[in-house]
């Protein structure tokens, strides 16, 4: 493995999108709305041979607070809110299919909150039912589900795996008690791995363990004891984020007391602690935030030039429309993005009037696409070739970008980048700051250098 040093790190600690999408979901425009996503909708309908879809369903639920959660979420402790909601759901299936069609075909789904497992098993069952009675579920897709390790047990992931949930990614976060108290999520350790057991005895093919680096309270010696207690519970992907502390724009966080908070060359230490750590441990890095087992199935598309990327990270699925279900959801079909309302009171009205309840999106233009495409290559392939992309999109690619080749050529010179007559090719160390290269051809950033919304890029 390539050294990565702090030093390295303290260099690139800058903020930049994730690039879930491109253009980023803050250039979304209100201009988008129904009418522009009911176009997409049926022009997707009028293709004789349309692509897989990719289906996210956010449930907005917790039943506790998170401090330093900044995900769109509704805590509660009345289940039967989630009834309600269920409801509406179904209603939104509707309204899609009576423009797209029912029965098309989905390769790969995602429950994502707030906290699915907040539904109890018949809301889920409920839910498994509705998606089934309107699309196709293929067999061996990927059906994933985030479980919040507090709301289930054995018996219930039991039940998910017979709903046909074949991938779970646990919220772990940190191990260490003191944390867990400070950012209000306990949860004993015990607990999560006599889950995790339970899931491998049941047959789930890929188990994922989220970890935050950055938390109040935490050390790079509390961390290094939740690196290795991760080491011991082996899971087959990790998806390793830094907390980004932004009181001001997330609520919930000004219940951290800010002097609880790690310094910045803690947290670089931190970093730096896991990258050595999952390497010792023999997990291969896929990108950004995203270490799996070398026989996991996302592990072998990256060495195998198949990695994709959509909304909810790296993912083994080809390219494909995401249809994106419930409040604040954001997908892509076509051309263009969407965003459905952000609070439940809108989600319901919109959905009363009949109407889908996308307030905002984005249709891309034929620019848009290009460095779409070139972002993409960069962050799943970590290459770009400029014949095959100049004749894909007509353009002179030397000539079209060489504003951004100029600027790679510091990259080269830093050692992240190998430049040739032939195109663009990410170094092993180049891999751990790609965020920092793919975001060279953001015309977005070049022309607003504001990235106060955006996490760190390492």
């Amino acid at each position: 493995m390539i050294a990565i040093t702090p030093e390295l790190l303290n260099r690139f600690d800058v903020s930049g999108p994730r690039y879930t999408s491109y253009p980023t979901a803050d250039r979304f425009v209100e201009a988008f709305g129904e009418a522009e996503y009911v176009l997409a909708l049926q022009g997707r309908r009028s293709l004789a041979t349309a692509q897989p879809l990719s289906v996210y369903v956010h449930i907005p639920f917790c039943e506790s607070l998170c401090y330093y959660c900044a995900c769109n979420k509704i805590i509660t402790k009345h289940p039967e809110r989630a009834e309600v909601y269920l409801r509406y759901l179904s209603r939104e299936m509707d309204l899609h299919t009576a423009h797209c069609g029912k029965g098309q075909v989905i390769s790969q789904l995602h429950f994502g909150g707030g906290t699915p497992t907040f539904l109890s098993n018949d809301g889920l069952r409920e839910l498994m039912e509705m998606l089934r009675s309107n699309f196709t579920l293929v067999a061996g897709g990927e059906y994933s589900i985030e479980v919040d390790p507090r709301t289930v047990d054995a018996e219930r992931l039991a039940f998910l795996a017979e709903l046909g949930f074949n991938r779970l990614s646990f919220g772990v976060q940190d191990f260490d008690p003191e944390v867990q108290k400070a950012v209000n999520r306990v949860q004993p350790a015990k607990q999560v791995f006599e889950l995790m057991a339970a899931a491998r005895r049941l047959g789930f093919e890929s188990i994922n363990a989220d970890l935050i680096y950055g938390l109040p309270r935490q050390t790079a010696e509390s961390f290094e004891r939740t690196l290795a207690q991760v080491a011991e519970l082996r899971p087959d992907r990790i998806a390793l984020y830094a907390y980004a502390h932004l009181p001001e724009r997330f609520k919930p966080q000004r219940r951290i007391i800010s002097a609880d908070m790690p310094m910045a060359s803690d947290k670089v230490a931190m970093l730096s602690r896991a990258l050595e750590s999952f390497s010792d441990a023999g997990y291969v890095y896929v990108g950004m935030d995203h270490f799996a087992l070398p026989d996991d199935a996302l592990a072998v598309a990256k060495r195998q030039g198949r990695l994709h990327r959509n909304f909810q990270g790296y993912s083994t699925q080809p390219d494909c429309d995401l249809i994106a279900l419930g409040v604040s959801a954001i997908g892509r079909v076509g051309a263009t993005y969407s965003q459905n309302a952000k609070t439940l009171d809108e989600y319901y009205d919109r959905i009363n009037q009949g109407k889908l309840p996308v307030v905002r999106g984005l249709a891309l233009t034929r620019d848009d696409l290009v460095r779409r495409a070139v972002i993409m290559a960069l962050m799943c392939q970590g290459e770009l070739l400029f014949e095959p992309l100049s004749q894909a999109w007509l353009i002179n690619f030397q000539q079209y970008f060489a504003l951004e080749i100029e600027r790679l050529q510091e990259m080269q010179q830093q050692g992240l980048v190998q430049l040739s007559a032939e195109g663009v090719e990410v170094t092993e160390m180049g891999w751990y700051f790609v965020r920092g290269i793919a975001m060279l051809f953001d015309k977005n950033l070049q022309m607003d250098r504001n990235r106060a919304r955006f996490s760190r890029i390492i």
